[in-house]
């Protein structure tokens, strides 16, 4: 009984000891909210009204996610749907370039971290892909504004989830 005993506790202690030194690396990816169409000219809009109240929604989806860092492009519509988030957890909102996703510079920082990052129709699942190291994601229909994909990395190891989280 007492080798049991011993192994159970070694077995414990062991994977206790492995599992802390498991390095996770959480992204969180979402498109922007709904924008301000009435100036077809202008291409930096706003959010719209329901834009407005979908950047909330998303505060409340991620109220239990503990964020090390949120990004997003430095368009008016992608930091007003993240602001509500970064401000309720108290981050600043760092922006990227949609032209250089995920280069070496943005895998060191987020390395070991959970991260929001608020983009674009195209640029989110394009950024997506980056990471996953292969073309699963195609770009978003310019009407939907609720998808949020997950990609989580554990000791080099891809796993990702898209989920449609509607208003």
């Amino acid at each position: 009984m007492k080798k049991i005993l011993f192994l159970i506790l070694f077995a414990l202690i062991f994977f206790n000891i492995n599992a802390q030194e498991s390095e996770i690396t959480t992204y969180y990816f979402i498109r922007h909210a709904e924008k301000n169409r009435t100036d077809s000219i202008h291409n930096n809009p706003d959010l719209n009204e329901i834009g407005k109240k979908r950047a909330e929604y998303w505060n409340t989806v991620f109220k239990n996610i503990v964020f090390d860092e949120i990004y997003s492009t430095d368009y008016n519509r992608t930091i007003q749907t993240a602001a509500p988030t970064a401000k309720s957890k108290n981050l600043e909102i760092k922006l990227y370039d949609p032209d250089n996703l995920y280069d070496e510079d943005f895998q060191l920082q987020t390395k070991g971290k959970t991260v929001l990052v608020v983009g674009h129709s195209n640029t989110t699942p394009s950024f997506v892909n980056k990471i996953l190291g292969k073309e699963i994601y195609s770009e978003i229909d310019d009407s939907n504004n609720s998808n949020l994909y997950i990609i989580t990395i554990t000791n080099n190891v891809l796993s990702d989830v898209l989920l449609v989280v509607n208003l």
